[in-house]
C-alpha cells in the first residue's frame, strides 16, 4: 500500500512538473523570441535611418544602438561584415539558412546553439543589399528554466515523500485492527486461551472479531474436555494400576519358587505395569501443559544437575558456556521434566548421555543433551516431537521401553516458553536434542 500511493505520487507529481516544464518553457521562449523580434527591428529601424548618408560610417552606426550586454548586432553588406567590437564567433552562429531568407528579401528568424549557450538570431533585410542580424542570448532564460526544472523536481519528490508517508499513514490504519488479532493469536498460541477481541474497540472488523471469540470459546471448551478426559482417564486408570502393581510385587517376591515360563511372564508384566503406569503419568502431564507457564528465577545449573543424580549420571555432565547466566526465568517443574525427559531418551534410545550444555547465543538460552547412540535419521526429525512417534531406528532395535510421549512434552514445554527443540546429529556420532528458550521471557 505505502508503495502504491508512493509510486502514484511519483507518476503523477512527475507528469505534472513535466507538462508544466514543457508549457512554460514554449510560453517563455515564444515570450523571448518575440521580444528579441521587435528589439531586431527597433535596432534595424536605426541602422537604416543611419546608413541613409552618402558615405556612412557602419561601425559608428552599430555603436549607437543600445544592444545592453546580451545582444550582438553584424551588418553584412557588399560581401563584408561588420560588427561594433571583435566579431567573437557572432557571423558563424548566424545559420546559412537564415542568410539566405534574408538575402532573398524576407525577415527571419531562428533559434541557435552558440559557445556560450542558447540564442536567437533575428535577420531583418535593408536596402541596398544590406543585411541586419542580432544574436540575443537566451542565457538568463536558460538559468530561469533549469531554476524551474530543479524545483520542479523537488516538489515532484516531495510529493512523492507526502504519497509514501499517506502511504505508510493509511496502510497502518488499515492494518492496525489486524494486528489486535495477531496478538490474540499469539497469545493463544502461548496457551492465554483467555484472550478475546473486543468487537467495540474496532467496529469495521466488528464480525470478524465476533467469529473470531466464538472460534477460541470452542476451541478453549475443546481443549477443556480433552483436557478432563485426558485427566478422568488417567485417574480411573491410576486405582487398577496400583491394584496390578501390588499383585506383581506380591508375586515378584515369591517368583522363586515358580517355573522359568512363569517366571518370565511375571517379568513381562512387572516391565509393562511400570511402562503403563510412566504412560498414565505422561498423559496428566499433556492434560495439563497447555497451561501458561509460572516463571520464576531459577538456577538451571543447579536444576540440571539435581535432575541428572535423580536419574544416576554424575552431577559434572553437565558443562555451561563461560560467562552464561544461570538465572532463567521459567517454569521449574516443566524445565526439570523437560531436562529429565531428554536424559531417559538418552538413556533408553542414545546408549546414555554424554553431556549436558548450557549456553546462549543470538537471543536465546539454550540446554543441549548428547548422546552416543545412532542419531536420528533425518526424515524422522521433523516428527519425533509428535505424541506417540518413536524413531526408526528405535523400532528396528525392538526398543519397548518409553510411551512415545517423552518428547511430545518436551516439545510442549518448551513453546510454553516460547522456545523450540530440535534434534542433529552430534560431532563424533550420536544425538544432539536442543532446546532453546528466548532470553527475554515476554
Amino acid at each position: 500500500m505505502t508503495a502504491a500511493f508512493a509510486t502514484g505520487a511519483l507518476v503523477i507529481s512527475a507528469a505534472m512538473a513535466a507538462l508544466s516544464y514543457d508549457l512554460t518553457r514554449r510560453s517563455l521562449l515564444a515570450g523571448r523570441e518575440r521580444s528579441a523580434v521587435r528589439a531586431a527591428y527597433l535596432d534595424a529601424t536605426v541602422v537604416h535611418g543611419g546608413l541613409g548618408s552618402d558615405n556612412p560610417d557602419i561601425i559608428e552606426v552599430l555603436r549607437s544602438l543600445d544592444t545592453g550586454s546580451t545582444r550582438r548586432a553584424v551588418i553584412h553588406r557588399e560581401g563584408r561584415w561588420y560588427a561594433r567590437t571583435a566579431d567573437a564567433g557572432v557571423t558563424a552562429a548566424i545559420p546559412a539558412a537564415l542568410q539566405r531568407l534574408v538575402a532573398s528579401g524576407q525577415p527571419g528568424a531562428q533559434r541557435v546553439k552558440t559557445d556560450s549557450g542558447a540564442a536567437v538570431v533575428v535577420g531583418v533585410p535593408l536596402p541596398d543589399s544590406t543585411e541586419f542580424y542580432v544574436v540575443d542570448s537566451l542565457h538568463e532564460l536558460q538559468t530561469t528554466l533549469r531554476v524551474m526544472a530543479i524545483v520542479l523536481t523537488l516538489v515532484a519528490a516531495a510529493t512523492t515523500v507526502a504519497g509514501a508517508g499517506l502511504g505508510v499513514y493509511t496502510a497502518r490504519r488499515v492494518l492496525r485492527p489486524l494486528a489486535s488479532v495477531a496478538e490474540a493469536a499469539r497469545d493463544i498460541t502461548a496457551g492465554n486461551l483467555q484472550a478475546r477481541l473486543d468487537p467495540a474497540t474496532e467496529p469495521e472488523l466488528r464480525q470478524l472479531a465476533t467469529a473470531f471469540n466464538e472460534m477460541v470459546d470452542q476451541l478453549a471448551q475443546r481443549l477443556a474436555r480433552d483436557r478432563r478426559f485426558a485427566a478422568d482417564v488417567s485417574h480411573e486408570l491410576r486405582s487398577p494400576l496400583q491394584t496390578l502393581a501390588a499383585a506383581a510385587s506380591v508375586l515378584s517376591r515369591h517368583r522363586e519358587g515358580t517355573d522359568e515360563r512363569t517366571r518370565q511372564a511375571l517379568a513381562l508384566l512387572t516391565g509393562e505395569i511400570d511402562r503403563f503406569q510412566h504412560l498414565v503419568t505422561d498423559l496428566l502431564e499433556l492434560a495439563r501443559s497447555d497451561q501458561p507457564p509460572e516463571r520464576t528465577p531459577v538456577d538451571v545449573v543447579e536444576l540440571a544437575q539435581r535432575v541428572c543424580r535423580s536419574r544416576g549420571h554424575p552431577p559434572a555432565l553437565v558443562t555451561t558456556e563461560p560467562g552464561l547466566d544461570s538465572t532463567w526465568r521459567v517454569d521449574p517443574r516443566r524445565l526439570e521434566q523437560a531436562i529429565a525427559n531428554l536424559l531417559d531418551n538418552a538413556e533408553r534410545h542414545g546408549g546414555g548421555p554424554v553431556a549436558v550444555r548450557l549456553g546462549q547465543a543470538d537471543g536465546w538460552r539454550f540446554l543441549e543433551v548428547d548422546d552416543e547412540g545412532p542419531g536420528v535419521p533425518p526424515q524422522d526429525r521433523t516428527v519425533i516431537f509428535d505424541r506417540f512417534v518413536r524413531s526408526r531406528t528405535a523400532n528396528a532395535r525392538g526398543d519397548s521401553d518409553g510411551t512415545g510421549l517423552g518428547l511430545a512434552l518436551v516439545a510442549q514445554h518448551a513453546a510454553a516458553h516460547g522456545g523450540r527443540v530440535c534434534v542433529t546429529d552430534r560431532p563424533g556420532g550420536g544425538a544432539r536434542f536442543r532446546l532453546e528458550i528466548p532470553e527475554d521471557p515476554s
